[in-house]
């Protein structure tokens, strides 16, 4: 069964970007954003909770990684 993704706080996810290889987060439009090269990750504003489950599988889908490569960050 493969692993199963948590929901993270931002803090944590950002660390989880940069073990990926991105820089930042620079500040954005509405939104910072976490680079690599020509790609572009935008990065959820700070809040109170932690980021959902949804949002992080669209950010692991976009970086192109499975669930336990992400959980290995």
């Amino acid at each position: 069964m493969p692993e199963q993704l948590q929901p993270l706080n931002r803090r944590e996810l950002i660390r989880k970007l940069r073990n990926a290889g991105f820089d930042g987060p620079y500040p954005g439009g509405k939104h910072s954003c976490m680079i690599k090269g020509k790609h572009k990750i935008i990065v959820p504003n700070p809040h109170r909770g932690d980021i959902g489950v949804v949002l992080i599988r669209k950010i692991v889908n976009q970086l192109k990684l499975t669930s336990e490569e992400w959980n290995n960050l």
